[in-house]
């Protein structure tokens, strides 16, 4: 999964890059390096907005989940109810 991680991270930081040099190169400006790029704000801005949609999809869907399941959910075993439970009602 780390390496997963590491990976899907470096293949964003180029496709930003590459976005961010012709977004430079469209306003005259000098286009910079990879290695540049990474100690850049914008690399960091675009990063954590990222981290920060999928944190919260992923707390909105486990919050989600132990409502319904607390609220007797029909796809949701009762709590504390075996495994097998699943879909049966007390």
């Amino acid at each position: 999964m780390l390496l997963c991680f590491i990976g899907s991270w470096l293949g964003q930081s180029v496709t930003d890059w590459r976005a961010f040099n012709h977004e430079q190169l469209d306003h005259h400006s000098a286009t910079i390096s990879w290695g540049e790029y990474w100690v850049n704000a914008d690399f960091w801005d675009r990063s954590l907005q990222n981290w920060q949609s999928e944190f919260l999809a992923i707390g909105t869907m486990a919050v989600f989940a132990v409502y319904l399941r607390q609220r007797g959910s029909p796809e949701s075993k009762p709590v504390g109810a075996p495994h097998d439970a699943t879909g049966e009602s007390n």
